[in-house]
């Protein structure tokens, strides 16, 4: 699909005739970061520790819940059991503890340089995460240093994880924004579903193991292959969201 389809496909499902493009909705592990990895890693180890079955795979489709939700949904499908708010955030913290004691992670290629083009083309960042993990968290003000501008929702800002879109219906209200202003940058699905369905133009970028089938199943705009396609495309992109209807 070319950026132009892609917008014209938009219009048409949202009943919008034009597009002004003034922020980017960035998620984080996955996206800023190559994260993943350890992330699934850990959470095998808590769940088996837990007695709960599981595989690396299956974080990877979760990922953009946040971890109380997560916990919450694998203690009661593979235990039966009820995670209150406390427990769940006691066991995030061992979860997070696993994380950490894996060692840093790399920054996602392309990315650095694709966020320096957006705010080079007057585009506002936000992060918009559904981690608490403050080391990750940390890191962006220092390896994304001058994109944020301190502007983000995490999990301790929504009540509600991705896939619903409060996450980024939040966002937009911090940033005074339309649907129609923002595009959201994800690499999974219940990200892109998110970002969907809060209206805003949806990017994946299949920077993991996630076929680009699935983004556009969950609501992709378009899909790149990495952040340097991406790059690539962006004055196309730019371009097409100019075109009104």
């Amino acid at each position: 699909m070319t950026e132009q389809n892609a917008i014209a496909n938009y219009y048409k499902y949202t009943g919008k005739k034009s597009f002004n493009f003034t922020t980017a909705l960035v998620d984080m592990d996955g996206v800023l970061f190559d994260s993943m990895k350890n992330h699934t890693r850990a959470w095998v180890k808590l769940m088996k520790k837990n007695g709960i079955k599981c595989t690396r795979d299956e974080f990877y489709m979760y990922e953009g819940m946040t971890g109380r939700d997560i916990i919450k949904m694998k203690f009661k499908d593979g235990a039966g059991k009820n995670i209150t708010d406390d427990e769940a955030q006691a066991l995030y913290k061992v979860k997070t503890r696993y994380f950490t004691e894996l060692g840093d992670v790399e920054m996602i290629d392309g990315t650095l340089e694709l966020l320096k083009a957006l705010k080079a083309a007057g585009i506002k960042c936000v992060l918009v995460t559904g981690s608490g993990t403050h080391t990750m968290l940390e890191r962006v003000d220092t390896d994304y240093e001058g994109i944020f501008d301190k502007q983000r929702i995490t999990a301790t800002d929504v009540k509600r994880g991705k896939p619903n879109p409060e996450p980024y219906l939040k966002a937009m209200a911090k940033m005074n924004a339309q649907p129609n202003e923002c595009i959201v940058i994800e690499n999974a699905p219940l990200g892109v579903q998110a970002g969907h369905t809060a209206g805003c133009f949806t990017v994946g970028v299949t920077t993991g193991p996630i076929a680009e089938k699935d983004m556009y199943k969950a609501g992709a705009d378009m899909v790149y292959k990495d952040m340097a396609s991406f790059q690539a495309a962006l004055p196309q992109l730019i371009e097409a969201l100019k075109t009104t209807l």
